[in-house]
């Protein structure tokens, strides 16, 4: 009977033994805590503008909008699916509340997923791209996933480039109207060189309108330094230092 006593007894001790460390982490306090609730300031229509702060971490919600800037110069019709490109962050990101988010010197890649060529009836290209790493001056590397913050999620060119594509056309062609048109009133009738250039203006903006317009759009370009606004896909989280 003492023999089967003390088995219990041994048995209970080491159950209490391995149950200890089990119930001390639960009854542990949670380190990783919200200790306040903080807000972006990039783009007035970004879906959201929260960032969480925790003891632990700085999170950037899933929605913000960040900005960025090429760091190389970028042409669509030298590029293909799968291109690496670089961005930075122009300036040092802060929350409105004054809280450090990204130091100035932070590096961003992007990956280019298709790029569509322009189209007739001057349709410019477009090119889709997913923004993958953020690099901190200390060599830091933290996975991201975003899209450019576009209507249709990619870049392009604007309306005010492809206008100035139709007006070019339509100036080139009306010169080249106008001459020829002032070369055959002159020939038979000089006097009649106003009517000539009249015709040739009018024949010549209107098929250089016309061409401008039915011919394929333009290539997208960007500039070392052109900003790109991007919207989060998921959220950021960036480790107290």
């Amino acid at each position: 009977m003492f023999k089967k006593t003390l088995s219990l007894i041994c048995i209970m001790s080491i159950f209490c033994l391995n149950a200890a460390p089990a119930f001390s982490a639960c009854a542990a306090p949670c380190t990783d805590k919200t200790i306040a609730v903080e807000h972006l300031d990039v783009h007035k229509k970004a879906p959201c503008n929260i960032v969480t702060i925790k003891t632990d971490k700085k999170v950037i919600e899933q929605g913000n909008v960040l900005l960025f800037q090429f760091d190389e110069k970028f042409y669509s019709k030298c590029e293909k699916a799968g291109t690496i490109v670089h961005f930075s962050v122009p300036e040092a990101l802060y929350t409105t509340e004054g809280t450090l988010l990204l130091p100035a010197g932070t590096k961003i890649t992007a990956e280019v997923t298709k790029i569509e060529k322009p189209k007739w009836f001057n349709k410019n290209a477009r090119v889709s791209l997913i923004f993958r790493q953020i690099i901190l001056p200390d060599n830091t590397c933290i996975d991201i996933k975003a899209k450019p913050f576009t209507k249709d999620s990619k870049l392009k060119e604007g309306p005010w480039t492809t206008f100035g594509k139709v007006a070019v056309s339509t100036l080139s062609l009306g010169i080249i109207g106008t001459g020829a048109g002032v070369g055959l009133a002159f020939i038979p009738y000089p006097a009649k060189i106003g009517t000539g250039i009249a015709a040739g203006v009018s024949v010549g903006c209107g098929v250089g309108f016309l061409v401008g317009v039915i011919t394929p759009g333009c290539h997208y370009k960007a500039k070392k330094g052109e900003d790109v606004y991007a919207v989060l896909l998921e959220e950021i989280p960036l480790c107290n230092k």
